[in-house]
């Protein structure tokens, strides 16, 4: 199971952007690295293609190593390990320091996780045929 996702808020611990906090925009696996938002931007110099007629100089964000982040409790407000625990009979992400489950909420917040809509109804409907 994967520990740090798409869309996860980590903190960078090692490097020149270390205690920068940034969104997980792509996870590349086999490299055990990932492109975190506006950590670790680089200038890349683009050759003028069709593809990029202007060409010239822009900024990216490169690849960090995945040693290199820490998953960021929001709920907490401090940086946390991830594991693996059952929450309502599946197989979920845990944040070893607070217990709960990543992208749940802390209770009575109002903003919990809701299941989409489409797929509650479909699970109703498939209900109603069984």
């Amino acid at each position: 199971m994967a520990k740090i996702r798409k869309g996860d808020i980590v903190e960078v611990i090692a490097g020149n952007d270390r205690g920068k906090r940034g969104r997980v925009l792509r996870v590349i696996p086999d490299r055990d690295r990932l492109v975190v938002e506006g950590v670790n931007v680089r200038w890349k110099h683009m050759r003028k293609t069709q593809k990029t007629p202007q060409g010239g100089r822009i900024q990216r964000e490169m690849p960090l190593h995945r040693s290199n982040v820490m998953f960021f409790d929001e709920g907490a407000g401090a940086r946390s390990r991830l594991g693996s625990g059952v929450f309502e009979g599946k197989k979920a992400r845990v944040v070893r320091k607070s217990g709960a489950p990543v992208g749940a909420a802390p209770a009575g917040t109002g903003k919990e996780k809701k299941a989409p809509a489409k797929r509650a109804a479909k699970k109703a409907a498939a209900a109603k045929e069984s």
